[in-house]
């Protein structure tokens, strides 16, 4: 078998995978609950590619790892006689163009936000059509096994819709200070610290909403950009023949600051 652009060719080298007796072991003994975690992180590793900025080599590798994933959902509901991939296509086609009538229907010329506001009430309505809208509060459907920070949007933006959300980033910014207040006096108890820091968090997210700011970005931009200085400064003191084992906290600030003067220069 050769390699090919054709989506066809990727879904039967995994139906050969999952084929005993001349397939993968390792495949075929694989199921829905231990294939998640592997989903999941694919999504994180698209997200990385695209954070790092490698767009043209990592980018089409880790979205072709994510589409895997998506074949060997299907091929195993498929071995189930559940559905197959061809009717993941047709939902996902289906939901996009029912969700986009003022693309493909007459509903006219929309701004983002009124596509946005569209797009839920058509969720509602597909909900509505389920019977599923007397059971759902305003909560549900936020899936827990999000990324805290990604989840923590989410709460807030589906609490928001129903008009329970602080009037504007500077109101936010004074619970923030109340809640940093709030740590304080419980520093030396970890139970009672973790909850008031996690409020904290909680608190910032909400900011970064407010913002139009996504949370896990930002983080993940913070986390990268900490990397990137720390980094230097190991690259400063390997110059020296020293590790940061061997400087101060005082060097090691200095080093830092000085990465950080080198990026705002460029």
């Amino acid at each position: 078998m050769q390699p090919s652009r054709d989506i066809a060719t990727l879904i039967e080298i995994m139906a050969r995978l999952r084929t005993p007796p001349d397939g993968c072991p390792w495949d075929i003994e694989q199921t829905f609950e231990t294939i998640a975690p592997y989903t999941i992180e694919e999504a994180f590793e698209v997200a990385d590619a695209i954070a790092r900025g490698d767009l043209d080599a990592g980018l089409p590798d880790e979205l072709g790892d994510l589409l895997l994933q998506v074949v060997f959902h299907a091929r195993m509901a498929e071995e189930q006689d559940r559905f197959d991939f061809g009717d993941v296509v047709q939902a996902i086609t289906e939901k996009l163009i029912r969700r986009h009538p003022h693309v493909f229907g007459d509903a006219g010329r929309h701004t983002p936000d009124q596509v946005k506001t569209m797009w839920h009430e058509i969720k509602a309505r597909e909900r509505a059509a389920r019977g599923e809208t007397d059971k759902r509060r305003t909560l549900d459907g936020v899936p827990v096994a999000l990324p805290s920070l990604v989840r923590a949007q989410k709460l807030q933006e589906q609490a928001a819709k129903v008009g329970f959300d602080w009037a504007n980033a500077r109101d936010v910014l004074d619970k923030i200070a109340e809640e940093a207040a709030e740590i304080e006096p419980v520093l030396d108890d970890p139970q009672s610290a973790a909850e008031e820091i996690g409020d904290l968090i909680f608190a910032a997210v909400n900011l970064a909403r407010h913002a139009k700011v996504d949370a896990e970005s930002a983080l993940r931009a913070a986390n990268i950009k900490f990397e990137r200085r720390f980094q230097s400064i190991e690259d400063a003191l390997t110059r020296q023949a020293r590790t940061p084992s061997d400087a101060t906290l005082d060097e090691m600030e200095e080093l830092w600051n000085d990465a950080k003067r080198q990026e705002r220069a460029r």
